[in-house]
């Protein structure tokens, strides 16, 4: 391998190089490849920032993978709403893993945006009902956009019912996507698959509404002291990216004192049941061996059909 000076590649080119069908299936095998012990993944380090006008953090995500080695560094900035701005900004890096020379450095924004709802709808696909038919949503950001164009990939829902904390963007998103915008209570009420992904640090989601046999997937609170679900939510059959993650970082988890049932990798290679006739909680704090996983995807997309880019 050359150690020429290591592409780069901006949003758009991302983008372009980037499928959600592609995507899935990859994540189904990075999820698979980290239960079964085939990654070396140090839990996310993070530095909370606290400055005069916002708090937010940084986080440091490296792996290395069976298809490649690299580090994500990604910030999320709740206040960054109020700015116009994404709340999420990443960078993503690839090195060589035989000779530790620099390949890429591309933006990681739209990678966390799309392997996260990729992620979910692996868990969807798993464990939500064959024949379901409505999907809500609590949230409407861009992850919130993210899981409907992921989740119809393995579903087919008939209705979409949305929330969000402001009713304005509830209805904008509602109307881009062909959705009702409702209250939490009654988005959830006999829904067959839930998607929480708010920037919540209190519960949002309450068990009492979940419709049993449905399935949860549980995206914003990835802190230790946030909650997007309540107690009785998380009483239920709870699936988590990485055990060691989430008892470090999950509030959902941590606060509830819920017992995890099992990695969604672990049931993805058939290894545990996957439970899929009764309720389900998928916990999802993210991964480096996901982000490393669809950088790869991007980077060999690149080199093999997309020409030279501009570093």
């Amino acid at each position: 391998m050359k150690t020429n000076q290591p592409l780069f590649l901006d949003e758009e080119q991302v983008r372009k190089h980037l499928r959600m069908a592609d995507l899935i299936p990859a994540m189904e095998k990075a999820l698979i490849d980290f239960s079964a012990g085939k990654v070396t993944q140090p839990v996310r380090s993070v530095i909370n920032v606290d400055v005069a006008a916002a708090t937010g953090f940084l986080g440091l995500m490296p792996a290395l993978t069976p298809d490649g080695l690299g580090l994500k560094a990604v910030t999320f900035y709740p206040s960054n709403v109020e700015r116009g701005i994404p709340t999420h900004m990443a960078t993503i890096f690839l090195v060589d893993p035989q000779t530790g020379a620099p390949l890429v450095i591309m933006d990681g924004r739209l990678i966390t945006e799309m392997r996260t709802a990729a992620v979910s709808a692996a868990a969807t696909k798993l464990l939500a009902p064959p024949d379901a038919r409505v999907l809500a949503i609590l949230g409407s950001g861009v992850q919130a956009h993210s899981h409907v164009e992921a989740l119809r990939f393995v579903r087919q829902f008939e209705e979409i019912r949305v929330w969000s904390a402001t009713q304005e963007h509830a209805e904008r998103f509602a109307k881009e996507i062909g959705a009702t915008a409702m209250s939490a209570e009654k988005a959830v009420r006999d829904a067959d698959v839930i998607v929480t992904v708010t920037n919540s640090k209190t519960p949002v989601l309450k068990g009492t509404w979940i419709k049993s046999g449905c399935h949860v997937n549980a995206i914003g609170a990835c802190r230790p002291d946030w909650r997007e679900l309540d107690d009785e939510a998380m009483s239920n059959v709870v699936f988590v990216d990485s055990r060691e993650g989430a008892l470090k970082e999950s509030g959902d988890v941590i606060l509830s004192g819920t017992k995890i049932y099992a990695e969604l990798g672990e049931a993805l290679a058939n290894k545990v049941p996957a439970r899929a006739n009764e309720t389900t909680i998928f916990k999802s704090l993210g991964m480096a061996v996901e982000d490393i996983a669809a950088a790869v995807l991007v980077y060999r997309q690149k080199i093999y059909f997309g020409g030279k880019a501009v570093s």
